[in-house]
């Protein structure tokens, strides 16, 4: 079901994780952000737009996670954009024979055979330091950082003050690091990403996380410091004070608790490397 979040900004959240697919309107059709996650989900999504005769004209995938690369030929043949090393990181997978199990194998169990894996990553990056989405809408500002994946980049609707922030400024998941793909400091660039949404939050009156509840204005710096505190305290070898782990953490979200305590684990091991 699609909830309208800001004027010609719509919604549609799947039941497993919480991921928010974006739908922007256009004037020829719409723009879809990070559809997913089931077969069930993504026709749900489509015949919801078929209904409202809003063909898709253009997709855009935020970073290279599985559940953020996803497509469904319900939704048709339009050109699917990322940035230039999103799309990258997607083509070396891809070009792996082995890559569908890979992917199957990191899939949650309980949705990993209604996942669809045909249409998986197939995206076209932009040019490196492309400002907006190229396509026949309001105009879609591209604030790429490094921070959480390879190429990861927010969206700016700057006409109707949202942000599309990928997987981040979650009010269920804690910030999670870019530590499996070579990255040199993934403290500083999650502090560096941070830094650069922080600089658009003047223009933000609605946040979308990848995952979790949609935010109003109120939440869009409360949001930015939660995380930043968070980060703040792996840095330091601190127990941070997160209402996202620990006993305060979402009914459901208690899982989230093991993540964190292997982002310590991992800081931890790297200290003491160096």
């Amino acid at each position: 079901m699609l909830t309208q979040v800001a004027e010609g900004v719509q919604v549609h959240q799947s039941e497993l994780l919480q991921n928010n697919a974006v739908v922007v309107q256009g004037r020829a059709g719409v723009l879809v952000v990070d559809p997913g996650l089931t077969d069930a989900e993504m026709t749900c999504l489509a015949n919801d737009l078929r209904e409202r005769d809003q063909p898709v004209v253009a997709g855009f995938a935020t970073h290279p996670d599985w559940d953020h690369v996803l497509w469904h030929a319900e939704l048709g043949e339009a050109p699917r954009y990322g940035t230039a090393r999103c799309a990258a990181f997607m083509r070396d997978l891809l070009s792996s024979p082995d890559w569908r199990s890979r992917v199957a194998e990191g899939l949650p169990p309980e949705i990993a055979e209604e996942t669809p894996l045909d249409l998986f990553g197939l995206i076209t990056g932009l040019p490196a330091g492309t400002a907006e989405v190229p396509w026949d809408g309001p105009r879609v500002r591209i604030v790429e950082h490094p921070a959480h994946a390879p190429g990861h980049a927010a969206l700016l609707i700057e006409e109707r003050g949202v942000l599309v922030a990928g997987d981040m400024l979650s009010d269920v998941f804690i910030p999670m690091l870019d530590d499996f793909n070579g990255a040199n400091d993934p403290i500083e660039d999650y502090l560096t990403g941070l830094g650069l949404l922080e600089g658009v939050a003047d223009d933000v009156g609605v946040v979308v996380p990848g995952h979790g509840s949609v935010g109003g204005a109120d939440q869009v710096r409360a949001r930015i410091e939660l995380d930043r505190a968070y980060v703040h305290a792996l840095r330091d070898g601190r127990a941070p004070d997160d209402p996202r782990i620990g006993p305060s953490a979402k009914p459901g979200w208690e899982w989230v608790s093991d993540i964190h305590e292997g982002q310590a684990q991992r800081l931890a091991e790297r200290r003491d490397r160096r």
